[in-house]
């Protein structure tokens, strides 16, 4: 109830025409016209908030699916801590977790000084206010949304198949190509979801790690609304 009437309010009057009724700001057309407008006007913000959700999604599989698999089949009695340790983030604020990481990446940080002195940065390049940033932070504050649901369905693997194939001289990568990766496809699945879409709805990233130029669709909505 709680989700549904909202949504479907939302919805609604997402198809009103914005030049009509005095009582609620809205005629009651129902055209689409409303969504075509705001893709064509805001098509560069879109782009750019699918490219770098969908970066920051890739490197949180990359990143989260190790993690996950280590957790659950090679942590023993370290499982519990470390589970803690993926969720201890939330634990702080997600503003201050981004603010942290523009101390981070600031120009006079520890991370970009020590990249200058291994010339792996020029003397003029930085990291904050780039689209580097921005990607680091969304990865950074949605890796936990990932390594959850892997962990939930890695665990349920029953330890007897990957036994079973090794009995049947599978080798290390290929008990994990055809059966660990497979059964773990649920939980792929998930992690990919509950990063990405979150990741494309963010604007705090963005507005803290980023500029003007590296705008996304949330921070339209944040300008316009709030």
């Amino acid at each position: 109830m709680f989700f549904a009437v909202p949504t479907v309010q939302l919805v609604a009057t997402s198809l009103y025409d914005p030049n009509g009724s005095l009582e609620a700001g809205y005629a009651m057309t129902w055209s689409f016209g409303n969504y075509l407008d705001s893709l064509v006007a805001y098509q560069a913000q879109f782009i750019r908030s699918f490219f770098y959700s969908g970066i920051a999604t890739t490197l949180s599989l990359v990143l989260g699916y190790p993690l996950a698999y280590a957790i659950a089949f090679k942590a023993g009695r370290w499982k519990n801590l470390m589970l803690v340790l993926v969720i201890a983030p939330f634990f702080t604020s997600f503003l201050v977790r981004t603010l942290a990481w523009k101390s981070i990446l600031s120009d006079n940080g520890f991370l970009v000084e020590t990249m200058k002195t291994l010339s792996l940065l020029p003397d003029d390049g930085r990291l904050l206010a780039t689209p580097v940033a921005v990607v680091t932070g969304l990865t950074y504050n949605f890796l936990p949304f990932m390594v959850l649901p892997l962990y939930a369905s890695l665990e349920k693997i029953d330890p007897r198949l990957v036994e079973a194939g090794k009995d049947l001289y599978a080798n290390a990568f290929t008990s994990f190509r055809r059966i660990t990766l497979p059964l773990s496809m649920p939980g792929v699945v998930a992690g990919t979801l509950l990063t990405f879409i979150p990741a494309a709805g963010d604007y705090i990233n963005s507005e803290l790690l980023g500029t003007p130029r590296e705008r996304m669709i949330g921070n339209v909505i944040d300008n316009t609304f709030l």
